[in-house]
């Protein structure tokens, strides 16, 4: 928002500080089979919280890198999908885990799946009389294992050049999610068969390829086309492997 207002893309005339509501929960729950992230929750209390680490480590890993310290005790993980930033970090993950963000507003409670809720840059499903009451991911079944990645031009505060997430199952499916390659964060899904953890190099270049045949990056100050398109199959093993070894490990 501050950027915006600076930029003279944004005249509020009223802001209202959603943390001192006290209906949005500040608080991470378990609601039968899936993990509710309040309205409140900020991306320090992501990244530290043990049963977040436990059971979504790669959210707890792109939370810890939203940003700086200052930013990240004050961003929530509501606010980063609002946003709506092609290369939120937070995005990739969400969509990977399989997320739905809950709206409320006049009209009652609603609940959107988060590969339906981005619609472009800066533009969401949300209504203008709706807010945002939480994010939903599901609580997986079975082995899994999840891995999130990113390149940037420098350490600290930037946006990620490219950034995604890798999330495989035992009964063989891969989901590798995108950001910063399209108009809006996008997840690809694969049935792939057993997925092992001595898969072959040119079956993981098999599944890299498939999916970064669904982006198409643009160039601009933090990269060129070519580069991310480069990036892509370089991060996408290297993600990719991460996860693989998570499946084992669990």
């Amino acid at each position: 928002m501050l950027v915006r207002v600076r930029a003279g893309r944004l005249r509020p005339s009223i802001v209202i500080d959603v943390k001192a509501i006290d209906d949005l929960s500040a608080d991470i729950t378990r609601a039968g089979e899936r993990v509710r992230i309040g309205a409140r929750v900020t991306m320090s209390t992501i990244a530290r919280d043990l049963s977040i680490r436990e059971e979504f480590p790669a959210l707890a890993e792109a939370a810890a890198v939203v940003g700086s310290v200052q930013i990240r005790n004050r961003a929530t993980l509501a606010g980063n999908v609002c946003n709506a930033s092609p290369a939120a970090d937070t995005a990739p993950v969400l969509l990977a885990y399989g997320a739905a963000v809950t709206l409320v507003g006049p009209a009652g409670t609603r609940m959107v799946a988060l590969s339906e809720f981005f619609l472009g840059p800066g533009r969401t499903a949300r209504l203008d009389t709706e807010i945002v009451q939480s994010i939903e991911i599901p609580v997986g079944r079975g082995k899994r294992g999840t891995a999130f990645g990113r390149i940037t031009r420098r350490f600290g505060v930037d946006l990620a050049t490219v950034n995604l997430c890798c999330h495989a199952t035992a009964d063989g499916e891969v989901r590798v999610a995108f950001g910063a390659v399209a108009p809006r964060p996008f997840v690809v899904r694969q049935h792939v068969g057993p997925v092992e953890m001595n898969a072959s190099d040119a079956w993981k270049s098999r599944v890299i390829d498939r999916a970064i045949g669904e982006a198409s990056p643009i160039s601009d100050v933090r990269g060129s086309r070519e580069y991310r398109l480069a990036m892509l199959q370089v991060l996408g093993r290297r993600t990719l492997d991460a996860a693989l070894a998570r499946l084992v490990a669990r």
